[in-house]
């Protein structure tokens, strides 16, 4: 079993693998206490509430993974994150949020856990960036279901400071309120499957990565980008909100963005014409490669 973050399901009991989603029946319990919960379903970061133990366990999650990232992560993820200076204890939330508010307009705000989608698409259009406030135990190090304060912290917390791609998140939330009432969620948690969490970007140094669900983890980040076996597609919007992926397993393909200003450009259409194009056409498999597709070779520097 690796270590990556498996989603949960989704309230018609799919598991579409969308990151942040709402919890339904016979999924196991949410691991916060939603009963202190505002409306939105944010709340107060109890930082005080974090024991001795959980900073060290903190500590000890985030030098693993920094010692992994060299030369594999993407330029802009390593410069915030060296700036952030969260490497020693659980980050407050409030204290980061004034600085990246001043960057880039993004709020960080607590959440008990998973929360519905219809509310994670309302926090990204306002530029509120949810994060989990719990920490996994420590017989979770290697492996956590739910994404944890250090799953959302260290793997999506940097990027809001780099103003393309916080501007593509908010896009994200504006379309995903749109998605939701054209019951075309499942196009967009594909979208965020294959960007925000497990995508990789070409750089003059080779292929980086971006994505906080490889960023996040002690063992893709160096499969993502230097294994033979999975493919490397070049981004396509339409390709990747037809391709399917694995929830149980390492990608078996990753889209390969040139730029965030590639990404961003790419939602700015209305997405209402693309669903009803997609509704007819039949979904890819995680492990295809389509004839003529560009593909990225793996990095060997990585």
């Amino acid at each position: 079993m690796n270590d990556r973050i498996v989603p949960p399901l989704t309230r018609d009991g799919r598991n579409t693998g969308a990151a942040p989603v709402t919890y339904g029946h016979g999924e196991r319990p949410p691991r916060g206490d939603y009963a202190r919960a505002r409306p939105d379903y944010t709340c107060s970061q109890d930082w005080a509430a974090y024991s001795r133990a959980d900073h060290a366990l903190y500590a000890r999650l985030y030098a693993r993974q920094i010692g992994q990232l060299k030369d594999r992560a993407s330029d802009a993820f390593v410069a915030s994150l060296a700036a952030l200076d969260a490497a020693q204890t659980i980050p407050h939330l409030d204290e980061v949020s004034e600085k990246l508010y001043r960057a880039t307009r993004w709020q960080l705000v607590a959440v008990p856990g998973l929360i519905p989608e219809e509310a994670f698409f309302n926090l990204l259009a306002e530029r509120k960036f949810p994060v989990t406030e719990w920490l996994r135990r420590e017989d979770e190090f290697d492996y956590v279901v739910e994404p944890d304060i250090f799953h959302d912290f260290f793997g999506h917390v940097p990027l809001l400071f780099d103003p393309v791609f916080a501007d593509y998140m908010q896009a994200y939330g504006l379309g995903g309120r749109k998605a939701t009432s054209l019951t075309s969620c499942e196009y967009l948690a594909r979208l965020y499957w294959y960007t925000v969490e497990f995508g990789l970007i070409q750089s003059d140094r080779g292929l980086r990565i971006y994505g906080a669900g490889i960023l996040s983890s002690a063992t893709e980040t160096r499969y993502s980008l230097v294994d033979p076996a999975p493919h490397r597609v070049a981004f396509d919007l339409e390709r990747i909100m037809r391709s399917r992926y694995r929830i149980d397993a390492f990608q078996e393909t990753y889209f390969v963005i040139d730029s965030f200003e590639q990404l961003f450009e790419a939602t700015a259409p209305d997405f209402a014409p693309l669903y009803e194009r997609l509704r007819d056409l039949p979904e890819i498999p995680a492990n295809a490669l389509l004839p003529g597709e560009r593909t990225y070779s793996p990095n060997p520097l990585a």
